[in-house]
Parts: structure tokens; C-alpha cells; sequence
């Protein structure tokens, strides 16, 4: 094997890495948004498990984060719990913080 193409193997290794990092750190980001928002829908934690699952699968929808912030905000809504779109999005970004750290 030329340099050529262990180093295109390299870089090929890499991203498949980081692809496989990043899809781990949205899913713990989802799962600590679920676990906050499920509690402050009073969810028990049998409930708050499923919820987790439903979260994460929404992540699966499209691309970004916009299914996720969608799914929550409208729970919130049919549970008419009034929490407000910067609530929701700053949890959501202490959660992927949070869920960067499980990681480092």
C-alpha cells in the first residue's frame, strides 16, 4: 500500500470515528432533554424511559436538531405546560454539553 492510500484510509477511519462520536453525543444530549423534560411533565420514571426512546427516535426524523425541539415543545404544549421556546432550547444546550463531557 502506497502513502496515498494509508493516509486516504487514515482520514477515512477518522471520520467514520468522529460520525460515530457525534451520533453518541446527540443521543446522550437527547436522553438528559428527555429526562428534564419528562420530569417537568410529570412523567414517572417507567414513563420517562419510554419518553427518552420517543425523544431519540424523533432525532432519527431529519437532519439537525429542529425534530427534537419540536417533539418537546409539542408535548409540552398537549400537556399544557406552558415552558418557553428559550427554555426548552437552552436545556437543550446544557445537554449536549453535559452529554460532550460524558465523552471526553
Amino acid at each position: 500500500m502506497n502513502k496515498f492510500s494509508e493516509r486516504e484510509k487514515s482520514f477515512e477511519k477518522k471520520f467514520m470515528h468522529d460520525q460515530e462520536l457525534q451520533f453518541k453525543v446527540s443521543a446522550k444530549r437527547n436522553k438528559y432533554l428527555a429526562e428534564w423534560a419528562g420530569s417537568k411533565l410529570g412523567k414517572n420514571d417507567e414513563q420517562r424511559q419510554n419518553y427518552v426512546q420517543e425523544v431519540i427516535k424523533a432525532d432519527l426524523e431529519e437532519a439537525g436538531d429542529e425534530d427534537v425541539f419540536r417533539k418537546v415543545k409539542k408535548d409540552f404544549e398537549n400537556s399544557a405546560i406552558n415552558i418557553d421556546d428559550s427554555e426548552i432550547r437552552n436545556q437543550m444546550s446544557l445537554a449536549l454539553e453535559r452529554a460532550k463531557e460524558d465523552f471526553k
